[in-house]
């Protein structure tokens, strides 16, 4: 079956395999030391409530048979083990079918995970995850060469990262379109990079360079990846290019290094790898074969969704179809904001709470708050607390569900929830009241911080919550 396999994509396949495992193991790493304290069984929101009201068909989950958070946590660190087996090789080192059923083992358990995790677990690098980890399970292993139809199908999702991106800008802010957005995204995006504050001050030009050089590789760039070698391994080595530049601009999480993984699928390595080894070429069983085209035709059938929504003018982003997460619609960006708001935390020990009294300020491992604080690089890593507080800033509604619930833990002094900090001004004892305050942050100029040291300034805006106390109605409104 020559038509079935692509010999020379041996080491494509590979380097893809290797660096997706890399990403699972960040993704279950990031599960497995934040959950109690999220989705945890006394968590802000509690995987037993969840799945109290939302069925198996609309959330299929492992949990939804039973929860605990030793078993969660098994779970969790059961993918962390695995992954890194993976990463280290051992899907190669195991017969076909073994290795089918350790990648197929990591995708239900992190599918388990995304879909009782709730707004936690609301990114498009969750869905994005799970689309490329469950089309990794036929890819096969050294047994056999890499399906030509499964090394197609990465590229379509690659086509649709990209190009349902660049169609999001376009129709969405203005400033897109005017090459103007980067004068104001390295100041505004959620979360910022240690670099974030140089790429902010680059010239005006180099800005519109970068929104130009955005457009093409989102909207020219990805139709390249069905033509031809070695036109098609350009354009992914051009997407790679450009995903790295927005890893050292920002933090987002494992959203680059994924795209950056299934880029990679798409390179010819063989000027590199030479000779593909005897293995590659053998004939691939026919249960292997058939199984395959199954899955082609389902990837195929579910993609009716994501196409008919980037011909919508009014695409969405980031959205689930099925909530197997089995085929995706991306984006990112459609606007961006012109200015920064950050919501502080506050709390003291005074029994009767005033202005002038003594407020000590919560410090969050990502998010700004300290203005002489540079950012952190923490992706792959996901801060998932502290990307939401971005969104609480953004508007009150999307903290609804899940503010109050923060704030009563601050007060309890509850250690899984103090373990999201950098910070804890009350080591000793819990405070007596916390307040939230909102701040308009911008980045300093280069006089600011010689002259002060700081690389934000930040002025007051508003009271976001007042002093509250334990037990407060304030609390669950």
């Amino acid at each position: 079956m020559d038509w079935f396999t692509a010999p020379g994509y041996w080491l494509g396949r590979l380097v893809f395999q290797r660096a997706l495992a890399g990403v699972y193991l960040f993704a279950f790493l990031t599960a497995a030391l934040q959950f109690r304290a999220l989705i945890g069984a006394r968590g802000m929101l509690p995987v037993p409530e969840y799945v109290r009201w939302v069925p198996f068909r609309r959330a299929p989950s492992l949990f939804q048979w039973r929860y605990s958070d030793r078993l969660f946590s098994c779970c969790a660190w059961s993918g962390v083990v695995l992954a890194g087996a993976l990463a280290a090789g051992a899907g190669d080192a195991v017969p076909l079918g073994a290795a089918m059923a350790m990648w197929a083992a990591l995708w239900v358990l992190y599918l388990s995970i995304v879909n009782v995790g709730q707004t936690w677990y609301s990114f498009g690098w969750e869905s994005l995850l799970l689309e490329v980890g469950f089309l990794a399970v036929f890819l096969g292993n050294a047994d056999v060469g890499p399906p030509v139809l499964v090394l197609w199908l990465l590229r379509w999702v690659l086509f649709r990262v990209e190009f349902g991106a660049g169609l999001i800008k376009m129709r969405g802010d203005a400033c897109w379109r005017k090459l103007t957005c980067l004068h104001y995204h390295h100041e505004t995006q959620p979360m910022p990079g240690p670099l974030s504050w140089f790429f902010h001050h680059l010239p005006g030009p180099v800005h519109r360079v970068e929104c130009a050089a955005n457009h093409v590789t989102q909207l020219v760039v990805p139709v390249l990846l069905f033509t031809p070698q070695p036109v098609a391994s350009v354009a992914a080595v051009a997407i790679v290019a450009t995903q790295l530049w927005l890893v050292v601009s920002g933090n987002f999480a494992w959203l680059n290094w994924i795209t950056i993984t299934v880029a990679l699928s798409a390179v010819d390595f063989t000027h590199v790898a030479g000779a593909p080894p005897a293995a590659a070429h053998r004939a691939a069983p026919v249960w292997f074969v058939v199984l395959v085209c199954a899955v082609t035709v389902l990837v195929l059938a579910l993609s009716r969704h994501p196409v008919r929504n980037m011909l919508s003018r009014r695409q969405v982003m980031n959205r689930s179809f099925d909530s197997l997460h089995l085929v995706n619609t991306y984006g990112a960006f459609g606007t961006v904001g012109r200015i920064r708001d950050e919501v502080v935390v506050e709390g003291t020990a005074d029994a009767v709470p005033r202005e002038d009294g003594e407020w000590r300020e919560y410090g969050f491992k990502g998010k700004p708050g300290d203005p002489r604080r540079l950012p952190r690089q923490f992706a792959p890593y996901h801060l998932r607390l502290d990307w939401l507080m971005w969104f609480a800033a953004l508007s009150p509604g999307y903290a609804r569900d899940w503010f109050g619930p923060f704030v009563e833990r601050l007060l309890a002094g509850d250690r899984d929830t103090l373990r999201l900090l950098r910070h804890n001004p009350f080591p000793d004892a819990p405070p007596v009241f916390v307040r939230a305050r909102l701040y308009r942050y911008r980045f300093t100029t280069w006089r600011e911080l010689r002259e002060t040291g700081a690389w934000w300034h930040r002025t007051l805006v508003r009271e976001y919550l007042p002093p509250t106390r334990l037990a407060d109605p304030l609390l669950r409104e």
